[in-house]
């Protein structure tokens, strides 16, 4: 690691706080303890299962599997977080989406069944600072301390992604955000999917490409195009929004890669089915990986609209970060897989 990345390597992630890392006052669900908390989690219904017109029943991207080469050695990289080494792994045929779910698709999920998020069941969630309202803003009284510009907000959920005042209706086909792990998977479960392992997003991110860095190539805008949605200006005060978006961007923007996936890096983190380890892959199985069997985080991949070079620059295919199973933020979403 050289010297400028072990700097960046003990610096917080902007990737997204995690639910434990806000200041004191914080609280469970009212008379649910964690425990409690999940076992009500599996036994919220699934069914009815979705109609053949909603997104469930959308075609989805077969990919034939095979031998690819997963991870980075990368200067730019973060070793510190596993990224390493590159080796050789095999993977079964499977389907994924091309696209992240959106406030649509889940909109029609949880309509269906009635599921509360971990968001809801909470009472709060984590918005990034510069899109919290005056009127809203006076009443946060608790951030990250490390990471300051992200807010516990009150009434912050997927239906109100910037606190209780602010609304999805020009946001239906943006990705969901707020939703944690535990939430991504009920709503797989609904679909009759599941989440992709870490192996299968990044063979299925790559786009058919060796070792690159992007799912395009090396360069981040080839031509001075934008191909991703990431911060652009100083993070974490100024975004120019010279991509297009401050935000979240719909979850069909800028063109596909060579599998006809569309933002696989950038927009939103999304959830993989892995425990989150460093080091777990160095001695595992490398057909058909699935992770450690335990752990304390899932595995997110992708990168987010507030990734910038100066600070995190985990938009790179072989990237990833973590977060717990109940964490949400405005900047983690999630696609679906299924095996073939």
């Amino acid at each position: 690691m050289n010297e400028e990345n072990a700097g960046k390597a003990e610096l917080p992630a902007c990737c997204a706080a995690s639910r434990g890392d806000q200041a004191a006052g914080s609280r469970s669900p009212a008379n649910v303890g964690l425990e409690s908390l999940s076992l009500r989690k599996r036994e919220i219904p699934v069914s009815p299962q979705p109609e053949a017109d909603t997104a469930a029943e959308r075609p989805m991207i077969l990919l034939p599997g095979g031998v690819f080469r997963m991870g980075t050695e990368d200067k730019d990289g973060f070793p510190i977080d596993g990224e390493g080494p590159v080796r050789e792994v095999e993977l079964a045929p499977f389907y994924i989406d091309p696209y992240a779910v959106s406030n649509r698709d889940f909109q029609q999920f949880a309509d269906a069944t009635g599921y509360v998020t971990d968001a809801e069941h909470y009472g709060w969630s984590y918005v990034f600072h510069l899109f919290v309202s005056e009127e809203t803003a006076r009443t946060v009284t608790r951030t990250v301390q490390r990471t300051p510009w992200w807010w516990v907000v009150e009434g912050a959920d997927w239906r109100h992604p910037d606190g209780p005042d602010s609304t999805i209706e020009d946001r239906l086909n943006h990705p969901v955000v707020h939703v944690s792990y535990e939430d991504a998977e009920a709503y797989c479960k609904w679909a009759g999917k599941r989440l992709p392992t870490e192996a299968e997003w990044e063979y299925a991110a790559r786009g058919g490409l060796d070792g690159r860095r992007y799912p395009w190539g090396d360069e981040l805008k080839p031509n001075g195009e934008h191909r991703c949605n990431i911060w652009q200006g100083k993070f974490p005060t100024v975004n120019n929004a010279s991509d297009g978006y401050a935000g979240t961007a719909p979850v069909d923007t800028y063109p596909p890669n060579g599998y006809g996936l569309y933002n696989v890096v950038g927009n939103v983190w999304e959830f993989c089915s892995d425990w989150f380890s460093p080091d777990h892959h160095r001695t595992a199985s490398r057909v058909n990986p699935q992770g450690p069997p335990r752990g304390q985080s899932k595995v997110m991949k992708g990168g987010s609209y507030l990734c910038h070079r100066s600070y995190c620059n985990r938009y790179r295919v072989a990237a990833r970060s973590a977060n717990t199973p109940d964490s949400s933020a405005g900047n983690m979403g999630f696609r679906c897989a299924k095996d073939a």
